[in-house]
């Protein structure tokens, strides 16, 4: 009787969701039923197309890769076609490439169709071995297999983008409760409800307390019970994620919560790590002595994505290698010039894992800049609170272009290519200002340092020290090639601007 009476008044505050759904449970379920079967149609016809044009450019295109002349049976490999496609989707069955879990993943789903595209072509050459009258050519197989893995991460790559739009209009949504509502629940909510690719729809939250129903938590997401109206709040809103930030519950609530919901049929009930505002990194389960453990990655990046990182960052360098030798030259000679002193300054800073090394920069002040510091007590007093100083008497005449222009950074390029930083990052810093990110420090220290970052072109030196805090903490946690790309992309007019550079 309490739990009805105390239902009504919940289901009044929801009405005020930004997102209503009309979309039933068995809808959803049919909706990532066709996605599957949508997937499995697109990839019989890329394969099929990759396979044709393997064909074409290994006999009717002429390539001087391509050294015999041969006649090809084409019935033949018609059939061998045939026998090849029904390898591969069987392959991306096993492979779980049309399982709701493995799908719109990105990296993942990229790194299981290279997998399964390969066993695939491998499988056929084992066949050709064992069995000698099977002869195609080296060519065809080895132009069908890499055709055919760009050819299929582009359609998925396509269709994921397609469904990250339909989310806008309640599709492909998950309706999603939060069980807690202290700090490391709206950290949770805010991660969440701000990364459109989650596929979460975040109903509110409920915990232990018997607090006020429909009093604002986070932004429009309301406190919706106490976990004795858990029960109906799942059944009113068909919800199908519940996730528990740990550290707001104790031990024996979140075992009764598991017991009860955690072997649900159409309920995933996830579990927060209770220390979601220091690990970015992400976290590994290990049996050991049949005991799971878990344990906390010490690298944000790790596979396929530390791969591309570095890809581009090498990418990149190998560029822009030659037109920078001659700009290296002409600044070495002018700072040389301007002021006594080397023209390379190292500042010693933090990397990976709190690794320290020494970043190279054109040197920008002279070289008694501490005495001359030494005359502004109150410059010395901002530059310990700010690191940054908007107008630094120790400044030469080279070095206030330099720094207008963020030339006096390109030496880092080294610290790249050494491997010690990337392109785009945090900032680095140095030991001493690891006491200002305070808990975060140790997600900093994930991640390689950035020659540019978020916060390069969102105002470089003209935000506050909290803001760039913040700023390196959402890069670390949000981190993918496509933002990389993009920061690389608006730096050129950050620069050009010459916004916030002091």
């Amino acid at each position: 009787m309490e739990s009805s009476i105390a239902s009504e008044p919940t289901l009044d505050v929801l009405a005020t969701r930004q997102v209503e759904y009309s979309i039933s449970p068995l809808m959803r379920s049919r909706q990532w039923i066709l996605l599957s079967f949508a997937l499995l149609v697109l990839d019989m016809s890329m394969t099929s197309l990759s396979m044709w044009l393997a064909f074409i450019i290994r006999f009717d295109s002429g390539l001087s890769l391509f050294h015999l002349e041969i006649i090809p049976d084409t019935p033949f490999y018609l059939r061998l076609q045939v026998g090849l496609l029904l390898i591969t989707l069987i392959t991306f069955a096993l492979n779980g490439l049309y399982y709701r879990k493995n799908l719109l993943g990105g990296v993942k789903e990229y790194g299981l169709i290279f997998r399964s595209v390969s066993f695939a072509m491998l499988c056929m050459i084992v066949v050709g071995f064992f069995y000698p009258v099977l002869i195609f050519a080296r060519g065809w197989i080895a132009s069908a297999w890499i055709i055919n893995i760009l050819l299929i991460s582009i359609a998925r790559y396509l269709v994921r983008r397609t469904i990250y739009s339909l989310r806008n209009y309640g599709y492909f949504l998950s309706p999603t409760l939060i069980v807690g509502t202290n700090e490391e629940s709206i950290s949770l909510a805010t991660q969440l409800s701000r990364w459109n690719t989650s596929g979460l729809d975040i109903v509110g939250f409920v915990d232990d307390q018997n607090g006020e129903l429909g009093k604002k938590v986070f932004e429009h997401l309301k406190y919706l019970g106490n976990l004795d109206l858990l029960d109906h709040l799942i059944e009113a809103f068909d919800i199908e994620e519940v996730i528990i930030a740990t550290s707001a519950l104790t031990r024996d609530q979140i075992v009764d919560l598991f017991k009860k919901y955690g072997l649900m049929d159409r309920l995933n009930l996830r579990l927060s790590s209770g220390l979601f505002e220091i690990i970015t990194t992400g976290i590994e389960v290990k049996e050991m002595a049949f005991a799971p453990l878990v344990q906390v990655r010490k690298a944000r990046l790790t596979g396929m994505d530390k791969f591309f990182k570095r890809f581009v960052d090498y990418m990149t360098l190998f560029l822009m290698a030659i037109p920078l030798m001659f700009v290296f030259a002409i600044i070495i000679i002018w700072v040389r010039l301007d002021s006594k002193g080397p023209a390379l300054y190292r500042r010693r800073v933090m990397g990976i894992n709190g690794k320290q090394f020494d970043a190279f920069k054109f040197r920008t002040m002279h070289i008694n800049g501490d005495e001359i510091l030494d005359q502004h007590p109150e410059l010395k007093a901002e530059l310990e609170q700010n690191h940054k100083l908007k107008d630094d008497p120790r400044v030469t005449r080279a070095g206030v272009l330099l720094r207008k222009t963020s030339l006096d950074e390109l030496p880092q390029l080294l610290n790249v290519f050494l491997g010690q930083m990337s392109l785009v990052g945090p900032r680095m810093i140095s030991p001493e200002e690891t006491k200002m990110y305070k808990n975060w420090s140790t997600n900093l220290l994930t991640v390689l340092p950035g020659m540019t970052g978020l916060w390069q072109v969102s105002g470089r030196s003209n935000i506050s020290y909290e803001d760039r805090v913040n700023l390196d903490m959402h890069y670390i946690r949000n981190w993918t090639i496509w933002l990389d790309l993009q920061i690389l992309i608006k730096t050129i007019p950050a620069v050009l601007k010459q916004r916030g550079a002091y």
